[in-house]
């Protein structure tokens, strides 16, 4: 059938230049007809070409390597609590929390190797740290953290945990990160949890850890007649990271 068909198309166009006269167009079976209709043309768009592929085929996205994402300062925040009592207002207890802006850091993903991605050094302007009141502020500048001294805080990884065998956007993971975190010159080992998703090109988390206090030489904090601080912290890192 398709010899034929051929044929008879030859034909009609040797006719027509010879001729110069219009040919009738010779009727196509119907089957035949639909193939030729649905087939795309090299002039075809190749967004017109997609749409003539069967309703339902999926698509397939493919994932990208190595990406290296950055912590956008401003978009994220680092921030302790800690709890205080106040011996000079009949016991009321507090919750103190500090929060900096000034975050950096580099995280590598692996988008196609989860299990292979690392993390850079995080580190976190402490001096910068803002509560509710500006007298605690200024005496952990001053005297507790002596952060005007010892502005940076530096958090140096050295294990990850639990990092999920694939991934998936907008999905989001939780995994656990084990470093050493150096404050006023003092360095101890800390671990994070930390919970994670990528949506687009934008990758955000948040990581805590509890630590001592005491294990960094800032604390507990007592101040007599007036507080009296747990030794107990909290650490929470709030991240922003693109490309």
């Amino acid at each position: 059938m398709k010899s034929t068909l051929f044929i008879i198309l030859l034909a009609g166009l040797i006719l027509s230049a010879c001729s110069g006269a219009p040919v009738a167009a010779t009727p196509l079976p119907v089957e035949t007809a639909t193939v030729l209709a649905a087939a795309p043309t090299n002039n075809q768009p190749m967004a017109t070409q997609a749409a003539t592929l069967p309703a339902g085929q999926p698509t397939e996205t493919v994932a990208a390597g190595p990406v290296t994402f950055k912590i956008v300062p401003g978009e994220s925040r680092a921030s302790y609590e800690v709890g205080e009592t106040f011996l000079n207002q009949n016991n009321r207890f507090n919750l103190a929390i500090g929060v900096t802006s000034v975050v950096n850091g580099e995280i590598y993903a692996d988008l196609a190797n989860p299990p292979a991605s690392t993390l850079g050094g995080i580190s976190i302007d402490i001096s910068q740290f803002t509560s509710d009141s500006s007298r605690r502020d200024n005496a952990i500048r001053r005297d507790w953290l002596e952060s005007s001294r010892f502005p940076m805080a530096v958090f140096k990884p050295t294990g990850i945990e639990s990092l999920p065998a694939s991934y998936a956007e907008g999905q989001e993971y939780a995994f656990r990160v084990t470093g050493d975190l150096t404050v006023k010159e003092t360095t101890r080992p800390v671990t994070f949890d930390v919970t994670a998703s990528l949506q687009g090109d934008t990758l955000t988390g948040r990581a805590e850890a509890t630590i001592l206090m005491s294990d960094f030489g800032v604390g507990p904090i007592s101040i007599l007649g007036v507080l009296t601080t747990e030794d107990q912290a909290k650490l929470i890192l709030e991240f922003v990271a693109r490309p």
